[in-house]
Protein backbone atom coordinates (compact mmCIF):
# COMPACT_ATOMS: atom_id res chain seq x y z
CA UNK A 1 0.00 0.00 0.00
CA UNK A 2 1.36 3.42 -0.93
CA UNK A 3 0.32 7.03 -0.62
CA UNK A 4 -1.71 8.54 2.20
CA UNK A 5 -4.53 5.96 2.26
CA UNK A 6 -3.04 3.70 5.02
CA UNK A 7 -2.70 6.73 7.30
CA UNK A 8 -6.31 7.91 7.02
CA UNK A 9 -7.23 6.22 10.29
CA UNK A 10 -4.64 7.94 12.50
CA UNK A 11 -4.69 11.24 10.62
CA UNK A 12 -8.04 11.51 8.84
CA UNK A 13 -10.21 10.44 11.76
CA UNK A 14 -8.99 13.08 14.27
CA UNK A 15 -9.01 15.74 11.54
CA UNK A 16 -12.58 14.88 10.59
CA UNK A 17 -13.54 14.71 14.26
CA UNK A 18 -12.14 18.21 14.87
CA UNK A 19 -14.28 19.62 12.06
CA UNK A 20 -17.38 17.73 13.21
CA UNK A 21 -17.03 18.69 16.88
CA UNK A 22 -16.74 22.36 15.95
CA UNK A 23 -20.41 22.35 14.89
CA UNK A 24 -21.93 20.15 17.63
CA UNK A 25 -23.55 22.35 20.28
CA UNK A 26 -24.58 19.68 22.81
CA UNK A 27 -21.86 18.79 25.28
CA UNK A 28 -23.14 15.27 25.87
CA UNK A 29 -23.26 14.51 22.16
CA UNK A 30 -19.84 16.08 21.61
CA UNK A 31 -18.30 14.08 24.48
CA UNK A 32 -19.61 10.82 23.01
CA UNK A 33 -18.44 11.71 19.49
CA UNK A 34 -15.03 12.63 20.91
CA UNK A 35 -14.73 9.22 22.60
CA UNK A 36 -15.95 7.26 19.56
CA UNK A 37 -13.58 9.06 17.22
CA UNK A 38 -10.69 8.45 19.62
CA UNK A 39 -11.59 4.75 19.69
CA UNK A 40 -11.53 4.64 15.87
CA UNK A 41 -8.08 6.25 15.91
CA UNK A 42 -6.90 3.61 18.37
CA UNK A 43 -8.18 0.79 16.17
CA UNK A 44 -6.46 2.35 13.15
CA UNK A 45 -3.18 2.55 15.07
CA UNK A 46 -3.42 -1.14 16.01
CA UNK A 47 -3.70 -2.03 12.31
CA UNK A 48 -0.05 -0.99 11.89
CA UNK A 49 0.91 -3.97 14.06
CA UNK A 50 -0.24 -6.26 11.29
CA UNK A 51 0.56 -4.29 8.14
CA UNK A 52 3.13 -1.55 7.58
CA UNK A 53 2.56 0.69 4.56
CA UNK A 54 5.45 1.45 2.24
CA UNK A 55 7.14 4.79 3.05
CA UNK A 56 6.30 7.86 1.00
CA UNK A 57 8.05 11.21 0.73
CA UNK A 58 6.06 12.60 3.66
CA UNK A 59 4.88 9.63 5.76
CA UNK A 60 6.32 6.33 6.95
CA UNK A 61 5.86 3.60 9.55
CA UNK A 62 8.49 1.50 11.30
CA UNK A 63 8.75 -0.43 14.57
CA UNK A 64 9.82 2.63 16.56
CA UNK A 65 6.98 4.97 15.72
CA UNK A 66 4.37 2.21 16.03
CA UNK A 67 5.16 2.01 19.76
CA UNK A 68 4.57 5.73 20.19
CA UNK A 69 1.47 5.78 17.94
CA UNK A 70 -0.26 2.93 19.80
CA UNK A 71 0.50 4.45 23.23
CA UNK A 72 -0.62 7.85 21.92
CA UNK A 73 -3.92 6.54 20.58
CA UNK A 74 -4.67 4.39 23.63
CA UNK A 75 -4.10 7.16 26.17
CA UNK A 76 -5.97 9.58 23.88
CA UNK A 77 -9.00 7.25 23.92
CA UNK A 78 -9.01 6.69 27.68
CA UNK A 79 -8.55 10.41 28.26
CA UNK A 80 -11.57 11.16 26.07
CA UNK A 81 -13.62 8.75 28.21
CA UNK A 82 -12.38 10.36 31.44
CA UNK A 83 -12.89 13.82 29.97
CA UNK A 84 -16.59 13.21 29.34
CA UNK A 85 -17.38 12.83 33.05
CA UNK A 86 -14.78 15.31 34.28
CA UNK A 87 -15.84 18.20 32.06
CA UNK A 88 -19.50 17.42 32.76
CA UNK A 89 -18.89 18.14 36.44
CA UNK A 90 -16.97 21.29 35.56
CA UNK A 91 -20.08 22.53 33.73
CA UNK A 92 -22.26 21.73 36.75
CA UNK A 93 -19.92 23.64 39.05
CA UNK A 94 -19.87 26.64 36.71
CA UNK A 95 -16.12 26.59 36.07
CA UNK A 96 -16.66 26.33 32.32
CA UNK A 97 -19.54 27.10 30.00
CA UNK A 98 -20.89 25.07 27.11
CA UNK A 99 -19.72 27.84 24.76
CA UNK A 100 -16.10 27.00 25.63
CA UNK A 101 -16.51 23.25 25.25
CA UNK A 102 -17.16 23.13 21.53
CA UNK A 103 -13.74 24.68 21.17
CA UNK A 104 -12.29 22.29 23.78
CA UNK A 105 -13.31 19.14 21.90
CA UNK A 106 -12.15 20.56 18.58
CA UNK A 107 -8.75 21.38 20.05
CA UNK A 108 -8.52 17.93 21.65
CA UNK A 109 -8.83 16.23 18.28
CA UNK A 110 -6.57 18.82 16.62
CA UNK A 111 -3.95 17.99 19.22
CA UNK A 112 -4.32 14.25 18.53
CA UNK A 113 -3.96 14.93 14.80
CA UNK A 114 -0.82 16.99 15.36
CA UNK A 115 0.81 14.38 17.58
CA UNK A 116 -0.03 11.51 15.22
CA UNK A 117 1.25 13.49 12.24
CA UNK A 118 4.54 14.14 14.05
CA UNK A 119 4.91 10.42 14.76
CA UNK A 120 4.32 9.25 11.17
CA UNK A 121 6.18 12.11 9.44
CA UNK A 122 8.97 11.05 7.09
CA UNK A 123 10.08 14.66 6.70
CA UNK A 124 11.96 16.63 9.35
CA UNK A 125 10.17 19.84 8.35
CA UNK A 126 6.75 18.19 8.59
CA UNK A 127 7.72 16.80 12.01
CA UNK A 128 8.49 20.34 13.20
CA UNK A 129 5.18 21.70 11.88
CA UNK A 130 3.22 18.85 13.49
CA UNK A 131 4.83 19.34 16.91
CA UNK A 132 4.05 23.05 16.71
CA UNK A 133 0.40 22.30 15.81
CA UNK A 134 0.05 19.96 18.79
CA UNK A 135 1.64 22.57 21.06
CA UNK A 136 -0.65 25.39 19.95
CA UNK A 137 -3.70 23.18 20.48
CA UNK A 138 -2.69 22.41 24.05
CA UNK A 139 -1.86 26.07 24.75
CA UNK A 140 -5.46 26.97 23.99
CA UNK A 141 -6.79 24.21 26.28
CA UNK A 142 -4.49 25.13 29.17
CA UNK A 143 -6.24 28.52 29.28
CA UNK A 144 -9.75 27.01 29.15
CA UNK A 145 -10.82 28.24 32.61
CA UNK A 146 -10.08 31.87 31.64
CA UNK A 147 -8.80 32.68 35.15
CA UNK A 148 -5.80 34.95 35.61
CA UNK A 149 -3.65 31.98 36.64
CA UNK A 150 -4.81 29.83 33.71
CA UNK A 151 -4.20 32.57 31.14
CA UNK A 152 -0.78 33.29 32.65
CA UNK A 153 0.12 29.59 32.47
CA UNK A 154 -1.06 29.38 28.84
CA UNK A 155 0.92 32.50 27.92
CA UNK A 156 4.03 31.17 29.67
CA UNK A 157 3.62 27.85 27.86
CA UNK A 158 3.25 29.67 24.54
CA UNK A 159 6.33 31.86 25.06
CA UNK A 160 8.67 29.10 26.28
CA UNK A 161 7.28 26.65 23.75
CA UNK A 162 7.91 29.17 20.98
CA UNK A 163 11.52 29.59 22.11
CA UNK A 164 11.94 25.82 22.10
CA UNK A 165 10.36 25.34 18.71
CA UNK A 166 12.52 28.15 17.28
CA UNK A 167 15.64 26.35 18.49
CA UNK A 168 14.32 23.11 16.98
CA UNK A 169 13.66 24.90 13.67
CA UNK A 170 17.24 26.16 13.56
CA UNK A 171 18.53 22.65 14.28
CA UNK A 172 16.28 21.23 11.58
CA UNK A 173 17.62 23.78 9.10
CA UNK A 174 21.20 22.82 9.98
CA UNK A 175 20.42 19.15 9.28
CA UNK A 176 19.12 20.17 5.86
CA UNK A 177 22.29 22.22 5.30
CA UNK A 178 24.42 19.19 6.19
CA UNK A 179 22.43 16.95 3.84
CA UNK A 180 22.27 19.31 0.86
CA UNK A 181 25.83 18.81 -0.48
CA UNK A 182 25.24 15.05 -0.56
CA UNK A 183 21.56 14.82 -1.57
CA UNK A 184 21.07 18.10 -3.37
CA UNK A 185 18.24 20.59 -2.97
CA UNK A 186 14.69 19.43 -2.53
CA UNK A 187 12.51 17.28 -0.34
CA UNK A 188 14.86 14.27 -0.43
CA UNK A 189 17.25 16.16 1.85
CA UNK A 190 14.54 16.20 4.51
CA UNK A 191 13.29 12.59 4.41
CA UNK A 192 14.21 10.37 7.36
CA UNK A 193 14.51 7.26 5.23
CA UNK A 194 16.87 9.00 2.78
CA UNK A 195 18.84 10.83 5.47
CA UNK A 196 19.54 7.59 7.35
CA UNK A 197 20.95 5.97 4.21
CA UNK A 198 23.43 8.80 3.49
CA UNK A 199 24.13 10.35 6.89
CA UNK A 200 27.66 8.90 7.04
CA UNK A 201 28.66 11.34 4.27
CA UNK A 202 27.28 14.48 5.99
CA UNK A 203 29.54 17.15 7.47
CA UNK A 204 29.88 16.10 11.14
CA UNK A 205 30.54 19.59 12.55
CA UNK A 206 27.22 20.85 11.21
CA UNK A 207 25.44 17.80 12.62
CA UNK A 208 27.02 18.38 16.03
CA UNK A 209 25.76 21.95 16.16
CA UNK A 210 22.35 20.86 14.87
CA UNK A 211 21.89 18.27 17.61
CA UNK A 212 22.61 20.81 20.36
CA UNK A 213 19.82 23.04 19.07
CA UNK A 214 17.50 20.09 18.49
CA UNK A 215 18.05 18.67 21.98
CA UNK A 216 17.38 22.05 23.59
CA UNK A 217 14.46 22.79 21.26
CA UNK A 218 12.58 19.52 21.47
CA UNK A 219 13.88 19.10 25.03
CA UNK A 220 11.73 22.10 25.94
CA UNK A 221 8.67 20.07 24.94
CA UNK A 222 10.03 16.99 26.73
CA UNK A 223 10.24 19.07 29.92
CA UNK A 224 13.97 18.62 30.48
CA UNK A 225 15.81 20.92 32.87
CA UNK A 226 16.73 23.77 32.33
CA UNK A 227 14.02 24.32 29.66
CA UNK A 228 11.15 22.92 31.73
CA UNK A 229 9.63 26.12 33.14
CA UNK A 230 6.27 25.92 31.37
CA UNK A 231 5.37 22.42 32.51
CA UNK A 232 4.35 22.80 36.21
CA UNK A 233 2.13 25.82 35.52
CA UNK A 234 0.44 24.21 32.51
CA UNK A 235 -0.37 21.10 34.54
CA UNK A 236 -1.63 23.00 37.57
CA UNK A 237 -3.89 25.50 35.82
CA UNK A 238 -5.25 23.58 32.85
CA UNK A 239 -8.10 21.02 32.85
CA UNK A 240 -6.98 17.68 34.25
CA UNK A 241 -7.58 15.75 30.98
CA UNK A 242 -5.03 18.05 29.36
CA UNK A 243 -2.60 17.40 32.22
CA UNK A 244 -2.96 13.68 31.47
CA UNK A 245 -2.32 14.25 27.77
CA UNK A 246 0.64 16.54 28.39
CA UNK A 247 2.39 14.08 30.71
CA UNK A 248 1.33 10.90 28.96
CA UNK A 249 1.59 11.92 25.30
CA UNK A 250 3.00 15.30 24.23
CA UNK A 251 6.23 14.80 26.14
CA UNK A 252 6.64 11.47 24.34
CA UNK A 253 6.19 13.05 20.91
CA UNK A 254 9.03 15.49 21.57
CA UNK A 255 11.13 12.62 22.96
CA UNK A 256 10.47 10.68 19.75
CA UNK A 257 11.89 13.59 17.73
CA UNK A 258 15.03 13.59 19.90
CA UNK A 259 15.46 9.84 19.37
CA UNK A 260 15.17 10.17 15.60
CA UNK A 261 17.92 12.78 15.52
CA UNK A 262 20.00 10.69 17.93
CA UNK A 263 19.83 7.82 15.43
CA UNK A 264 20.92 10.24 12.71
CA UNK A 265 23.92 11.32 14.76
CA UNK A 266 24.88 7.72 15.52
CA UNK A 267 25.02 7.01 11.78
CA UNK A 268 27.81 9.53 11.19
CA UNK A 269 31.22 8.25 12.37
CA UNK A 270 32.67 11.76 12.67
CA UNK A 271 29.83 13.24 14.74
CA UNK A 272 30.02 13.64 18.49
CA UNK A 273 28.18 10.92 20.39
CA UNK A 274 24.81 12.33 21.55
CA UNK A 275 24.77 10.08 24.63
CA UNK A 276 26.71 12.35 27.07
CA UNK A 277 24.46 15.34 26.34
CA UNK A 278 21.34 13.25 26.93
CA UNK A 279 22.82 11.71 30.08
CA UNK A 280 23.64 15.17 31.46
CA UNK A 281 20.19 16.65 30.82
CA UNK A 282 18.51 13.45 31.95
CA UNK A 283 20.33 13.27 35.27
CA UNK A 284 19.82 16.98 35.92
CA UNK A 285 16.09 16.63 35.27
CA UNK A 286 15.85 13.54 37.49
CA UNK A 287 17.61 15.13 40.46
CA UNK A 288 15.91 18.50 40.09
CA UNK A 289 12.46 16.97 39.73
CA UNK A 290 12.98 14.64 42.70
CA UNK A 291 14.12 17.46 45.00
CA UNK A 292 11.30 19.79 43.93
CA UNK A 293 8.71 17.15 44.84
CA UNK A 294 9.26 17.81 48.55
CA UNK A 295 8.05 21.41 48.58
CA UNK A 296 4.95 21.15 46.41
CA UNK A 297 1.64 22.41 47.77
CA UNK A 298 -0.58 21.77 44.72
CA UNK A 299 -1.31 18.13 43.93
CA UNK A 300 -1.28 18.61 40.15
CA UNK A 301 1.95 20.59 40.33
CA UNK A 302 3.40 17.74 42.40
CA UNK A 303 2.86 15.24 39.63
CA UNK A 304 4.06 17.73 37.03
CA UNK A 305 7.47 17.67 38.72
CA UNK A 306 7.20 13.88 38.81
CA UNK A 307 6.87 14.00 35.01
CA UNK A 308 10.06 16.07 34.79
CA UNK A 309 11.76 13.46 36.95
CA UNK A 310 10.62 10.53 34.82
CA UNK A 311 11.32 12.16 31.47
CA UNK A 312 14.82 12.69 32.86
CA UNK A 313 15.07 8.97 33.65
CA UNK A 314 13.95 8.04 30.13
CA UNK A 315 16.33 10.51 28.47
CA UNK A 316 19.15 9.22 30.67
CA UNK A 317 18.40 5.62 29.62
CA UNK A 318 18.52 6.45 25.93
CA UNK A 319 21.68 8.46 26.54
CA UNK A 320 23.37 5.41 28.10
CA UNK A 321 22.36 3.47 24.99
CA UNK A 322 22.95 -0.14 24.14
CA UNK A 323 20.35 -2.91 23.77
CA UNK A 324 19.44 -3.19 27.47
CA UNK A 325 19.24 0.52 28.32
CA UNK A 326 17.28 1.29 25.14
CA UNK A 327 14.87 -1.55 25.93
CA UNK A 328 14.45 -0.19 29.45
CA UNK A 329 13.91 3.34 28.11
CA UNK A 330 11.14 2.18 25.78
CA UNK A 331 9.49 0.20 28.54
CA UNK A 332 9.75 3.11 30.99
CA UNK A 333 8.25 5.47 28.42
CA UNK A 334 5.20 3.24 27.95
CA UNK A 335 4.81 2.57 31.68
CA UNK A 336 5.14 6.25 32.56
CA UNK A 337 2.50 7.23 30.00
CA UNK A 338 0.02 4.71 31.37
CA UNK A 339 0.76 5.37 35.03
CA UNK A 340 0.98 9.16 34.99
CA UNK A 341 -2.21 9.55 32.97
CA UNK A 342 -3.95 7.20 35.44
CA UNK A 343 -2.71 9.35 38.33
CA UNK A 344 -4.08 12.49 36.71
CA UNK A 345 -7.43 10.74 36.21
CA UNK A 346 -7.47 10.08 39.96
CA UNK A 347 -6.25 13.58 40.82
CA UNK A 348 -8.96 15.13 38.63
CA UNK A 349 -11.65 13.28 40.56
CA UNK A 350 -9.95 14.13 43.88
CA UNK A 351 -9.89 17.85 43.09
CA UNK A 352 -13.59 17.77 42.26
CA UNK A 353 -14.79 15.78 45.27
CA UNK A 354 -12.59 17.74 47.70
CA UNK A 355 -13.07 21.11 46.01
CA UNK A 356 -9.36 21.92 46.04
CA UNK A 357 -5.96 21.04 44.58
CA UNK A 358 -4.11 22.06 47.75
CA UNK A 359 -2.43 19.02 49.32
CA UNK A 360 -2.84 20.39 52.85
CA UNK A 361 -6.63 20.39 52.44
CA UNK A 362 -6.87 16.81 51.13
CA UNK A 363 -6.84 14.16 53.83
CA UNK A 364 -8.19 10.68 54.43
CA UNK A 365 -9.13 9.80 50.86
CA UNK A 366 -9.12 6.07 51.54
CA UNK A 367 -11.81 6.63 54.19
CA UNK A 368 -13.98 9.27 52.53
CA UNK A 369 -13.75 7.85 48.98
CA UNK A 370 -12.27 4.33 49.27
CA UNK A 371 -12.27 3.33 45.58
CA UNK A 372 -10.79 6.64 44.45
CA UNK A 373 -8.37 6.79 47.40
CA UNK A 374 -6.96 3.31 46.87
CA UNK A 375 -6.76 3.94 43.13
CA UNK A 376 -4.57 6.96 43.82
CA UNK A 377 -2.49 4.92 46.27
CA UNK A 378 -1.85 2.25 43.63
CA UNK A 379 -0.97 4.86 41.04
CA UNK A 380 1.52 6.64 43.29
CA UNK A 381 3.12 3.36 44.38
CA UNK A 382 3.45 2.43 40.70
CA UNK A 383 5.07 5.74 39.66
CA UNK A 384 7.36 5.57 42.71
CA UNK A 385 8.74 2.27 41.39
CA UNK A 386 7.31 -0.21 43.85
CA UNK A 387 7.30 -3.87 42.79
CA UNK A 388 5.63 -5.64 41.11
CA UNK A 389 4.51 -2.70 38.92
CA UNK A 390 6.00 -2.20 35.46
CA UNK A 391 7.99 0.92 36.39
CA UNK A 392 9.92 -1.11 38.96
CA UNK A 393 11.04 -3.45 36.17
CA UNK A 394 12.08 -0.61 33.83
CA UNK A 395 13.94 1.27 36.57
CA UNK A 396 15.71 -1.92 37.65
CA UNK A 397 16.85 -2.50 34.06
CA UNK A 398 18.05 1.11 33.74
CA UNK A 399 20.07 0.85 36.96
CA UNK A 400 21.66 -2.49 36.03
CA UNK A 401 22.52 -1.36 32.49
CA UNK A 402 24.06 1.83 33.92
CA UNK A 403 26.17 -0.11 36.39
CA UNK A 404 27.41 -2.32 33.57
CA UNK A 405 28.42 0.74 31.49
CA UNK A 406 29.60 3.16 34.18
CA UNK A 407 29.15 2.38 37.87
CA UNK A 408 29.76 6.01 38.90
CA UNK A 409 26.78 7.20 36.87
CA UNK A 410 24.60 4.77 38.78
CA UNK A 411 25.21 6.69 42.02
CA UNK A 412 23.35 9.93 41.13
CA UNK A 413 20.74 7.84 39.31
CA UNK A 414 19.95 5.80 42.42
CA UNK A 415 20.04 8.90 44.63
CA UNK A 416 17.50 10.60 42.37
CA UNK A 417 15.22 7.56 42.35
CA UNK A 418 15.34 7.31 46.16
CA UNK A 419 14.68 11.04 46.61
CA UNK A 420 11.63 10.86 44.35
CA UNK A 421 10.42 7.70 46.09
CA UNK A 422 10.61 9.32 49.52
CA UNK A 423 8.83 12.52 48.45
CA UNK A 424 5.93 10.70 46.82
CA UNK A 425 5.40 8.40 49.81
CA UNK A 426 5.48 11.39 52.18
CA UNK A 427 2.74 13.20 50.25
CA UNK A 428 0.76 10.00 49.71
CA UNK A 429 0.65 9.30 53.44
CA UNK A 430 -0.79 12.76 54.09
CA UNK A 431 -3.38 12.66 51.32
CA UNK A 432 -4.62 9.10 51.52
CA UNK A 433 -4.69 8.35 55.23
CA UNK A 434 -5.76 9.96 58.50
CA UNK A 435 -8.95 11.84 59.31
CA UNK A 436 -10.81 13.01 56.19
CA UNK A 437 -10.84 16.76 55.59
CA UNK A 438 -12.17 19.15 52.98
CA UNK A 439 -15.41 18.71 51.07
CA UNK A 440 -17.03 15.30 51.13
CA UNK A 441 -18.84 15.37 47.82
CA UNK A 442 -19.89 11.91 46.70
CA UNK A 443 -20.38 11.10 43.06
CA UNK A 444 -20.74 8.02 40.94
CA UNK A 445 -17.90 8.43 38.48
CA UNK A 446 -16.52 5.74 36.23
CA UNK A 447 -13.03 4.73 37.28
CA UNK A 448 -12.53 2.40 34.31
CA UNK A 449 -9.76 4.50 32.68
CA UNK A 450 -7.89 4.74 36.00
CA UNK A 451 -7.97 1.06 36.90
CA UNK A 452 -7.60 -0.07 33.29
CA UNK A 453 -4.26 1.70 33.06
CA UNK A 454 -3.10 0.40 36.42
CA UNK A 455 -4.04 -3.15 35.45
CA UNK A 456 -1.83 -2.90 32.35
CA UNK A 457 1.06 -1.52 34.40
CA UNK A 458 0.71 -4.36 36.91
CA UNK A 459 0.54 -6.94 34.12
CA UNK A 460 3.70 -5.53 32.54
CA UNK A 461 5.48 -5.88 35.87
CA UNK A 462 4.43 -9.51 36.22
CA UNK A 463 4.70 -10.72 32.63
CA UNK A 464 5.79 -9.28 29.29
CA UNK A 465 4.63 -11.27 26.24
CA UNK A 466 7.52 -12.66 24.22
CA UNK A 467 6.26 -10.88 21.09
CA UNK A 468 6.44 -7.53 22.91
CA UNK A 469 9.93 -8.32 24.24
CA UNK A 470 11.21 -9.22 20.74
CA UNK A 471 9.60 -6.08 19.31
CA UNK A 472 11.25 -3.80 21.88
CA UNK A 473 14.57 -5.63 21.48
CA UNK A 474 14.55 -5.06 17.72
CA UNK A 475 13.91 -1.34 18.26
CA UNK A 476 16.58 -1.12 20.98
CA UNK A 477 19.13 -2.62 18.63
CA UNK A 478 18.73 0.19 16.05
CA UNK A 479 18.56 3.08 18.53
CA UNK A 480 22.32 2.94 19.08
Amino acid sequence: MTGAAPYLGVLGVPLMAAALLAIIASYRVAARVNAVMSLLTLLASLSFLFRKPAPSALLFIDDLNIVFIVVNAFVGFTTSVFSAAYIGHEIESGRVTTAHLRFYHTMFQSMMFGMNLALVANNIGLLWVAVELATLSTVVMVGLYRTHQALEAAWKYFILGSVGIALALFGTTLVYVAAQPVLGEGIASMEWTVLMQHVAAFEPDILNLAFVFLLLGYGTKVGLVPVHGWLPDAHAEGPTPISAVLSGLLLNVALYAVLRFKMLMAGNPGAVAPGPLMIGMGLTSLLFGAVMLYRRRDIKRLFAYSSIEHMGIITFAFGIGGPLANFAGLLHMAMHSLTKSAIFYAVGHVAQVKGTQQIAQIRGLTQSHPVLGWGLVLGVLAIAGMPPMGIFMSEFLIVTSTMAKNAWLAVPLIVGLLLGFGALLMHLNNVAFGEPSGMESRRHDSYAPLFGHLALVLLAGLYLPSALVHWFQSIAAVLG
